[in-house]
């Protein structure tokens, strides 16, 4: 997979598209992607979400994506390092600074657009307008201020929506969702993710969290786990370069050997061939 690199703390790509040309990709810097018009779908770690106009999406550094375009659509992508907000010894007092982190922190894919609010999208347009007029004279003494503030309050606008949304959807500690997250979040250890692990964090008996997952998925606890996995693995595949071994390690397989076994159970081919198919 291509991984796109930003060389200077920030930058404004603004175009219009009625094909998607590039592939699917990574960066090592966050982007904010306004559309401000046309329609379609953005594919996102492998979800896919429809965008309209005045929708406006946050990516970070390791998701991967890329559009399938519907109608001529005009982007503005706002890109930037983490460099542009780290703190300075001034703003230590500053309540912005932790309301961004924890932005930057989050991920919003499971979201597709941060804002659903038809004003709360205006407002960041408008500000999207204000900080490309002023990238024109980048060269200018007050550019650099101006740009982080206006960086700053659309960051903040993002937090706010992203996390009052969270707020109105509450995930119940009890949950079939607070459980889906959980293991999400924790594909990596699998030790973090055995039934006795899981009863233990969600206050269950092993017997009937297996059969309350069960009730709420359709499949088991183990099963969603591997399927879950193998997703993964299949990105890993097609858009790195890690080796089989790596893959294996990442993963929490005991070696190479025990993650090609498993992915051919479930995939009908090897690990090797799934690659070459690219």
């Amino acid at each position: 997979m291509k991984r796109y690199i930003l060389h200077t703390p920030f930058s404004i790509y603004h175009f219009d598209a009625a094909t998607w040309v590039h592939s699917v990709h990574k960066h090592t810097y966050f982007e904010i992607i306004f559309i401000l018009k046309g329609n379609g779908v953005h594919r996102i770690n492998g979800n896919a979400f429809q965008y309209d106009e005045g929708d406006v999406f946050l990516l970070g550094p390791e998701d991967f994506h890329h559009f399938e375009i519907a109608e001529l659509t005009e982007f503005s992508f706002v890109r930037f390092n983490e460099s542009l907000h780290k703190q300075l010894p001034d703003d230590k007092d500053h309540p912005w600074q932790p309301i961004i982190r924890a932005l930057l922190n989050t991920s919003s894919q499971s979201r597709g657009s941060i804002v659903v609010d038809k004003q709360e999208k205006q407002k960041l347009h408008h500000l999207l307008a204000v900080l490309e007029a002023e990238s024109a004279n980048d060269q200018s003494q007050y550019f650099e201020v101006i740009r982080d503030s206006l960086m700053r309050s659309m960051l903040i606008i993002l937090a706010r929506n992203l996390f009052s949304q969270t707020q109105s959807r509450p995930v119940l500690k009890d949950s079939i969702e607070a459980i889906l997250i959980y293991i999400k979040q924790h594909i990596y250890r699998p030790e973090d993710l055995t039934i006795e692990h899981l009863a233990e964090t969600f206050h269950y008996a092993p017997a009937y969290i297996s059969l309350f997952f069960k009730k709420h998925t359709g499949e088991s606890v183990k099963q969603f786990i591997i399927k879950h996995k193998i997703k993964l693995i299949e990105a890993r595949l097609l858009y790195s370069q890690l080796t089989l071994s790596e893959i294996a390690d990442e993963f929490g397989y005991t070696d190479e050997s025990h993650l090609c076994k498993q992915f051919r159970k479930y995939t009908g081919t090897t690990p090797i061939s799934f690659r070459m198919r690219v």
